[in-house]
């Protein structure tokens, strides 16, 4: 009986240390999309009324882990079912995802009239802004959910073949640390201003160094959340390239002779921006139809 016990702890032991060795691995693996994930979800949780900036990270983060609690399940079972099919969901995600960076970016171009922003910036009352607020929530999980298949498919391409608990348990740490490690990250970037704002407050007004320091973090944090807009922007289209340069297989002979970081980029934008038109060509269809 005690060898049987020994002999379990032995597996376990055993379990443990392939566990850690392919983590290491998996998450080399996806530390890309992670780079690319926190970019996106930063500028996601920006813009928000100060005092919820935390109430709506929070509610994001509760988002994302039940996007996780959803995929990972799923992930496995079409992993051993019906493979084929996460294909298509990598490029249907990918589709979303390029039609986001592609509307950005011609937003960019070819910005609102100045009757549009002038609505923009009107004052609004407290129930509107908790309705834009779960909008901007709403889209900002549907964002979190793409990604997050992406870094579920990519970490366990990294554990075919191994043991189903290794792959669970692999898979289920790298989605874990990606909700907590890019939140975590994302919570401090968004509270950069209120962090300078208490420094500037702890110095009592003498120009020392925590007054400075508060400072250029109150002052900072404009451009960072402008900074990551750009970056989270452009890492839809990367992304979204990349799923579709590693799951279209004929679109390889076209394309073998770029580098595959502007292959990915161009995909993803030329997607993208046709995505957008048919989307912008549908709503007037529509729009057309219910106005007549």
């Amino acid at each position: 009986m005690a060898s049987g016990f020994f002999a379990l702890l032995d597996d376990i032991a055993s379990l443990m240390d392939d566990v850690a060795l392919l983590s290491k691995v998996a998450a080399k693996k996806t530390a890309g999309i992670l780079g690319d994930d926190l970019a996106v979800n930063a500028e996601k949780a920006s813009g928000f009324v100060s005092s919820r900036e935390l109430l709506v990270l929070w509610a994001i983060s509760k988002g994302s882990l039940l996007n996780k609690a959803i995929i990972l399940p799923l992930a496995f079972l079409l992993t051993a079912f019906i493979p084929w099919l996460i294909n298509v969901v990598l490029v249907l995600g990918g589709l979303y995802l390029a039609y986001e960076g592609a509307e950005k970016i011609m937003e960019w171009i070819f910005p609102h009239s100045q009757s549009e922003k002038h609505e923009e910036i009107k004052e609004y009352t407290e129930a509107e802004i908790l309705a834009l607020e779960k909008i901007k929530v709403k889209a900002a999980i549907v964002t979190d959910f793409i990604l997050s298949v992406e870094i579920v498919i990519i970490a366990l391409g990294t554990v075919v073949g191994q043991e189903f608990w290794s792959q669970v348990v692999v898979v289920s740490l790298i989605a874990l640390a990606a909700t907590v490690g890019v939140y975590g990250i994302v919570a401090l970037i968004v509270r950069m201003d209120e962090m300078g704002y208490r420094m500037i407050k702890w110095s009592k007004g003498k120009n020392n160094l925590l007054h400075k320091s508060g400072t250029i973090l109150v002052k900072a944090l404009p451009r960072v959340i402008q900074f990551l807009s750009i970056v989270g922007t452009i890492a839809l289209l990367f992304v979204s390239g990349g799923i579709f340069h590693h799951q279209i297989e004929f679109l390889h002979h076209y394309i073998d002779f770029m580098p595959d970081w502007i292959a990915e980029f161009l995909m993803g934008l030329i997607v993208g921006i046709l995505c957008v038109l048919l989307v912008t060509t549908y709503k007037k269809i529509f729009k057309g139809k219910a106005v007549s």
